[in-house]
Order: C-alpha cells, then structure tokens, then sequence
C-alpha cells in the first residue's frame, strides 16, 4: 500500500493524478511503437477539433474542462511544432480558432485503431474487475460542484469548535481500546498473540498492574487511545497508541502522547520507554520531538516481534 493510499479519499486528487500519468505513459508507449508522434496529453485537444472542426482556445478550454491559460500554452506549442494552424473566426474574424494541419491529420488517421485498441482493453479490464469506471468518474464530477468548497470550509469550522478531551478507562470504553489498535496493527502490521490478549482484558493486563488507559474523545467521537502499562517498580511502558485514520490532522496523537508523558511524571518512576518500529516514522519523529530517545539496541526482553526501535523518555525539550 502507498502512503497515499492509507492516507484515503483525503489524498483522492493526487491519486487520481498520479493514474492519469499512469494512462498518458501507457498511451504514449503505444504511440511510439507505431511511430506516431503525437503525444497522449494533446489528446483532448485534437480529438476535439477533430471531431468539431476549428475551435478558439475559449471554446476548447470549456470543451476538455482545462483553464484558458493552459489551453493557451498547449496550443502555441502545438502550432510551433506544426500540429496546429490559425485561422480567423467564422464568426468573428477577430478571435482566433485553430485547426489541425495536414501533419497531424495524418497522424490522428494512424492512431483511430490504437484509440479503439485502448478503449476495449481498458472496458475488458473494467469488467474483469466489476469496476464501472465511467458511472463513477460522472459521479464524482457531479459531487464536485461550486457548493463543494463552502461546505468543506463549514465542516472544518465545526470540527474546530470540538474541543479534543483525554479521559481515563470506563467500562463503556473498552471495546474502542480493542477497536482502534486491531485497526492499526492490521493497518501497519499484524496483530500478535500478546496484542490479542491485552486488548481483550486491559483491565487484567494493564489496570490491575497499577497501568492506565487513556481515550481522545472529539466530540462525542472516540478518536484515539494509549496505555501506560507498569512493567516493573521502576519502569513505564508507553504502548498501545492508536489514532483513528479519519480523525488524523487534529493532533490527536501528540496530545495522548503528552497526557501520558506528564501523568508518567506524577507516578514517579525512573524510567518510561517505549517500542516502535522504523517504518513509523512520522511517529518517531512524534516521540523524539517530545524527548524520547533512541538506545543503541532494542530492548532485551522485548514482547514484540514488530520491534526494532527502542526508545526512552529523557526529559521535555528546552521548546516545551
């Protein structure tokens, strides 16, 4: 999985961009082992005057949905090169329209079968995999409208007035502190033996040790949870962070991973440690930013097979 991909529908402009430039390179690949030298992004451009004749870059730039500006550039670039030719507006001899020249006449002529070849190939695939893939993108076009923009801006608005609280274990809680790590571990890793057991009975394995659980409340939403587990009469655990990925972007984790630093702080013990791993590393750049720091091996009796980082609390930083 990318990081893209985990961080969700958050990152859906850029996913879809990236398989855009999927698409124009696969085409291109195409055009170049038949020796046409058109290039996929002209595409919209040259189909439609094509298919419509000259066109002003006004009418272009509302026709492919692309801005006047960037019409404009391609089209200079497309005349300089040959593909495209100026003409005086049927209507308005002052506005400029532009046509396809012989050369690329030529070339659209050589591509039609490679164009039918693409649509079959990729409506095959779509149905191989279930996917409706026009219905969606008509979907997703109509969903993103002028009010989309107002909307957003309302939601953040009251997302902001939800104050995030840290509160202690309750019974009524404790499904969320088995929800919320099974979510992550199966997100990032794979849930152990030892993980099964603790998230099923935290009041056995964490309270009744004199440990505590804590929960990120935002609004009436249970958003994220982490656990002080006493390991000894000197020793802390830090463990069992875990943050919602929808709730992501509010600081959630820094404020549990602070609640725990300072209540760690009134129990009075020598040393608070925690066991991560190096492929979380915004993370670890959470913990360091909060005075943990890294030990020069990982902790010799270790209860997880997904450690490799090991790391004890030293103080607040000089900024906190």
């Amino acid at each position: 999985m990318t990081y893209l991909a985990e961080v969700g529908i958050l990152a859906l402009g850029s996913r879809l961009r990236a398989v855009s430039e999927q698409l124009y390179a696969m085409a291109d690949e195409v055009y170049a082992a038949y020796g046409i030298e058109i290039e996929a992004r002209w595409f919209p451009v040259l189909r439609t005057i094509h298919d419509h004749g000259p066109q002003s870059v006004g009418d272009l730039a509302k026709a492919v949905t692309l801005t006047h500006s960037s019409i404009s550039q391609l089209a200079s670039r497309l005349e300089k090169d040959g593909w495209l030719t100026s003409l005086p507006g049927k209507k308005d001899g002052r506005v400029r329209e532009l046509a396809l020249t012989g050369k690329a006449e030529a070339a659209l002529r050589r591509a039609k079968p490679l164009w039918r070849a693409l649509r079959d190939e990729l409506d095959a695939r779509c149905q191989e995999g279930g996917i409706d893939l026009m219905a969606a993108i008509g979907g997703l076009e109509r969903m993103l409208d002028g009010t989309m923009a107002t909307a957003v801006t309302e939601r953040a608005r009251r997302l902001g007035a939800d104050v995030i609280e840290i509160v202690p274990f309750t019974p009524s809680l404790r499904d969320h502190f088995y929800r919320l790590n099974a979510e992550w571990l199966k997100r990032h890793f794979y849930m152990e033996e030892g993980d099964h057991a603790v998230l099923s009975a935290p009041e056995k394995h964490i309270l009744e040790r004199g440990g505590s659980i804590y929960f990120a409340l935002h609004g009436e939403e249970v958003v994220g949870t982490c656990a002080l587990l006493l390991v000894s009469e000197k020793e802390v655990e830090l463990t069992k962070m875990a943050v919602d990925p929808a709730a992501r972007g509010l600081g959630i984790g820094r404020l549990l991973l602070e609640h725990a630093v300072r209540v760690f702080e009134r129990l009075g013990r020598d040393t608070l440690f925690l066991e991560t791993n190096t492929k979380l590393a915004p993370a670890i750049r959470m913990y360091e930013s909060v005075g943990f720091e890294h030990q020069p091996a990982t902790r010799a009796d270790t209860h997880y097979q997904r450690a490799n980082v090991y790391m004890v609390w030293k103080g607040w930083p000089r900024s906190n």
